[in-house]
């Protein structure tokens, strides 16, 4: 694409951003289908994922649920109850797994201490007010405290990961550079804030990323491929 006619482009996605991002959700939920994404058989286990699939793979996270599953309830009396060595054993599939077995106590010990092991109490609230709750805990990044609202709340916080960004780029709507807070907004201001919008949303670039978005595209048979900025 010439200089001039990408510049322009670039500032039509801009513009029509609400129309541009509707429009890859639906694209891609016409491809894909209804993905179901977080699985989980309750809300706390998808807080232990959320921690566990820092950094690695989702089916290692897998075989570490599926340990944890056959060691103990996923209830966070029994994780603040597992001698942390055995924690630890039980999650290595997922890797870094000395910090994520003291992470995953810390913050059942807080949910145990201050909300008496309710979920649900302590990601009450306004919505800003938890966020920012979730993110000081120890290992909880935008993504994982964003995980945790979407998936185990069931609130609109959008999640942004590597995929998000690599999409969006491709696509022609950022320029990269931009900051985990600035890419969020963009999702949480031009779409409505509705929980199963979000959650399906970052299933499908999730997928979409995995199957032809990759490092090496496959654009011939992507179902954006007449309208990302890639190949024009």
């Amino acid at each position: 694409m010439r200089r001039g006619k990408r510049q322009e482009y670039d500032r039509f996605r801009v513009e029509n951003l609400k129309d541009t991002l509707l429009f890859i959700c639906n694209r891609l939920a016409e491809h894909f289908g209804p993905l179901h994404w977080w699985p989980a058989d309750s809300p706390f286990e998808v807080v232990i994922g959320a921690f566990l699939t820092q950094n690695t793979a989702w089916r290692n996270v897998e075989l570490a649920i599926a340990a944890l599953k056959r060691a103990v309830p996923l209830t966070p009396q029994a994780i603040c109850g597992l001698e942390r060595q055995r924690l630890e054993e039980l999650i290595r599939p997922a890797g870094f797994f000395r910090q994520k077995a003291q992470r995953l106590q810390l913050f059942s010990g807080d949910l145990l201490e201050h909300y008496q092991g309710d979920l649900d109490a302590m990601l009450a609230g306004p919505l800003p007010q938890v966020r920012r709750y979730l993110l000081e805990f120890k290992g909880v990044g935008p993504e994982t405290a964003d995980s945790i609202l979407l998936y185990a709340a069931h609130r609109p916080s959008f999640v942004v990961d590597a995929y998000t960004r690599r999409l969006l780029q491709r696509y022609g709507i950022l320029q990269g550079g931009e900051s985990y807070e600035q890419i969020r907004t963009l999702f949480m201001e031009n779409l409505p804030l509705q929980t199963d919008l979000f959650n399906e949303y970052h299933a499908l670039i999730v997928e979409q990323c995995k199957t032809f978005c990759r490092k090496r595209p496959l654009c011939d048979s992507c179902p954006l491929q007449p309208h990302c900025a890639v190949i024009l």
